[in-house]
């Protein structure tokens, strides 16, 4: 049975399983930037959100979004596999836009691994619109693709 996961401020608990989230799903074959003490200083600063998904036995999600003054930027965001397509994803990623959205913030600004088809497809479906390309983002070997989203209405 699908238990669904719950979004909440993530604790200094969580930040173990938030870097090992980050190495395996978005750092693979990458050098490990996100460590457990990177995500520490991310809880940290009052102008970052780090969130989680839960079930109440396992970090199923996190993201983490940073907030400036005219836009938001969504560093990191992944799901494990089991609760991908269950809307944990986009429930995440509208957990983080609230905070922008109530703070006048004009957009969110994200990049995405451009080897990661699933990942272009999810931003996508959540009303981002790819905006270039950036070669070798990712440890100088793997492009991203730059994407943004309109916080405004209308």
């Amino acid at each position: 049975m699908f238990i669904v996961p719950a979004i909440r401020l993530a604790l200094p608990d969580d930040a173990a399983g938030i870097a090992r989230m980050s190495r395996e799903f978005i750092e693979d074959g990458l050098d490990w930037s996100w460590r457990r003490e990177r995500v520490l200083r991310a809880m940290a600063d009052p102008a970052v959100n780090v969130v989680v998904a839960h079930d109440g036995r396992t970090l199923t999600g996190f993201g983490i979004m940073e907030y400036g003054d005219l836009h938001a930027h969504l560093a990191l965001l992944a799901v494990a596999p089991p609760y991908r397509q269950r809307r944990v994803g986009s429930r995440l990623v509208a957990w983080l836009e609230q905070p922008a959205r109530i703070a006048g913030l004009e957009k969110v600004r994200l990049e995405a691994r451009a080897d990661n088809p699933g990942a272009l497809l999810f931003y996508r479906r959540l009303g981002f619109e790819a905006t270039g390309r950036a070669a070798g983002y990712y440890g100088g070997e793997i492009d991203a693709v730059r994407f943004e989203k309109s916080l405004r209405l209308g």
